[in-house]
């Protein structure tokens, strides 16, 4: 049991060496984090691991030091005694995991906080609006919007179905602020490398602020089972300069995508969707 214990020490010092390991296997770079917030996470995340792990190793330790210590020796017929108060040790079972809890409510809050913190000037504005079974986009500040249908036989057809996917661009290093609204049920606006998702609620209008810095092609996805494709709903993201940015908007304008999708509903709303100048 000791050369076991000491095998996986050994095995999860050495393991540590590894930059994945080390960002608990999420995905991005800490040398390069791909938003202002992707490193904030990732520590929350570690750090809770840690602590869970340690919490873990003393409780398993115990258990198997009273299992040894404890434990029936041949020849001994005495019968242990079958009830036995302990006041400190019961206090400090209470008082100890309420101080775990305390901590990890602390920072968990703390971060929280500071990831969906809109009070700041954002330098981009954008309107997510998620549909059965695909996404729509409007570029707020510049009256223009993109489109897209779900996708189809995921399962079977490889990357050229992630690819002809509506794609998202946004500006490196300009700060975004994502309004996330819904046209029927509930789905979640997810972009597996920024660490983050929020829900998008009928009737109810969520935002957050995040800063791409790192330019770059991202996956996107609805996180919230929402009907029968689910699985279909799909959106790319590229994090692209200022110029690429503006060259798209103006291709978007171009093929008469200028105004903005409003929320009436529709699964085909590159189809039924009237296009409104101005606000929403």
């Amino acid at each position: 049991m000791l050369l076991a214990g000491l095998l996986g020490v050994v095995a999860v010092v050495l393991s540590g060496c590894s930059a994945e390991v080390q960002r608990g296997w999420l995905p991005g770079n800490s040398d390069a984090e791909i938003t202002d917030q992707t490193g904030r996470i990732t520590s929350l995340w570690v750090g809770s691991w840690i602590a869970a792990l340690l919490v873990g190793l003393i409780t398993w330790g115990l258990i198997l030091w009273c299992v040894a210590v404890y434990r029936k020796r041949k020849g001994d017929d005495t019968l242990p005694v079958q009830l036995r108060y302990h006041v400190p040790l019961e206090v400090m079972y209470v008082i100890l995991p309420i101080i775990m809890v305390g901590v990890l409510f602390y920072y968990t809050n703390r971060d929280t906080n500071a990831i969906v913190d809109v009070q700041g000037d954002a330098d981009v504005h954008v309107q997510a609006i998620g549909k059965q079974w695909s996404w729509d986009f409007n570029y707020l500040d510049d009256n223009a919007y993109d489109t897209g249908q779900h996708a189809q036989d995921v399962g079977s057809a490889g990357t050229g179905v992630l690819r002809d996917q509506v794609t998202l661009y946004l500006p490196v290093n300009e700060r975004v602020e994502f309004t996330l609204e819904s046209r029927d049920v509930i789905h979640s606006f997810w972009v597996p490398a920024f660490l983050f998702k929020l829900d998008m609620i009928p009737g109810k209008t969520n935002t957050f602020q995040v800063t791409p810095t790192q330019e770059g092609e991202y996956l996107g996805k609805c996180a919230e089972l929402c009907g029968e494709y689910h699985s279909s709903m799909l959106f790319n993201v590229k994090v692209v300069s200022r110029e690429e940015y503006d060259a798209h908007i103006e291709e978007l304008k171009a093929k008469g995508q200028e105004g903005f999708l409003g929320l009436e509903y529709s699964r085909q709303q590159d189809l039924d969707s009237t296009p409104q100048e101005g606000e929403n």
